[in-house]
């Protein structure tokens, strides 16, 4: 429980880094507006349409008696109003990640810097980039999908579907947001999808606890507009906490403190190499590629795996 809280500590750091920085906060809440303003409008056609549509779709009813006609027309005009509607809850945080990406990305860069730096951005074309996080976020949306759709079917079991299912689809889809969320800082930090999805399961109490908070505040969509950029902030928070970034040569205070043990026991001077520091260590999810997170296909499977 104690990792779970911590990632709730991380939700809601994120979304305090973004009250103390107000114009960031603006800049991330673009993309969602757009994708709100977006359905918003796509809703609005639909309900303007949905007698056309349910008169479309129930042809064999033209010859039933008016009252008859329009009863069952209108129950099927209501249930694509509603259909739309959940469909829209449902891809609302997808499509506002997507439209996005350029806009977090700059978001979780300056979140590092404020937070002591991290990694450099990858020296490769935009579109790469792009591609590369579209199909990370493709890859993660199918994911889900399939759990959902086990889940959808696990409902209709009498008691479990009504208690443990809502439950575990909750932290399912807090599990991958949590993996679409950090998956900028991550990828920088030269981790393939493969190896960040293992990381986040290697913390699933604190991971299940950052994602499964933002899903709940997600389900309105007014607050996942105004939750959004403190979603990408934690995420970030999140990350740092996770994979720790160390600059290539940085001298950590354990080498100092080695480096002085050493020189006291041997009298080695520094000059003549007795006071050389080692390669700072790497841990089990320091970045396989260097310096370049995209000198290797990241989606080629991890060898050590």
């Amino acid at each position: 429980m104690r990792d779970f809280g911590a990632g709730l500590r991380f939700l809601f750091s994120g979304q305090r880094w973004v009250a103390r920085h107000g114009r960031w906060w603006g800049f991330g809440m673009i993309p969602a507006l757009i994708a709100l303003v977006g359905y918003v409008v796509a809703l609005a056609v639909l309900i303007v349409y949905a007698g056309d549509l349910a008169a479309w779709a129930t042809p064999f009813a033209d010859g039933w008696s008016e009252p008859l006609r329009d009863a069952v027309r209108t129950v099927v005009a209501v249930l694509a109003v509603v259909a739309g509607g959940l469909l829209s809850m449902l891809t609302f945080t997808a499509a506002a990640l997507l439209i996005g990406e350029p806009f977090y990305e700059s978001l979780s860069a300056k979140v590092e810097e404020t937070e002591g730096g991290g990694p450099p951005e990858p020296d490769v074309p935009l579109w790469r980039q792009l591609w590369v996080a579209a199909r990370d976020s493709l890859a993660v949306l199918l994911r889900a999908a399939a759990f959902g759709i086990v889940l959808f079917l696990c409902g209709f079991i009498p008691v479990l579907g009504q208690t443990v299912v809502p439950v575990v689809a909750l932290c399912v889809s807090g599990f991958y947001l949590a993996v679409e969320l950090t998956g900028t800082p991550l990828q920088k930090r030269g981790l393939s999808q493969k190896q960040r999805l293992r990381l986040l399961r290697s913390r699933l109490p604190m991971t299940l606890g950052f994602g499964a908070g933002l899903a709940l505040l997600f389900l309105i969509p007014v607050v996942t507009v105004l939750a959004m950029p403190g979603g990408v902030a934690g995420a970030t928070l999140l990350a740092r906490e996770l994979s720790p970034y160390e600059p290539e040569g940085a001298r950590r205070p354990e080498d100092a403190d080695a480096d002085t043990g050493a020189d006291a026991d041997t009298g080695a001077d520094a000059e003549d190499g007795g006071g050389e520091l080692p390669r700072p260590g790497r841990g089990p999810y320091a970045n396989p590629y260097a310096a370049d997170p995209y000198a290797a296909d990241p989606y080629r499977a991890d060898p050590r795996a």
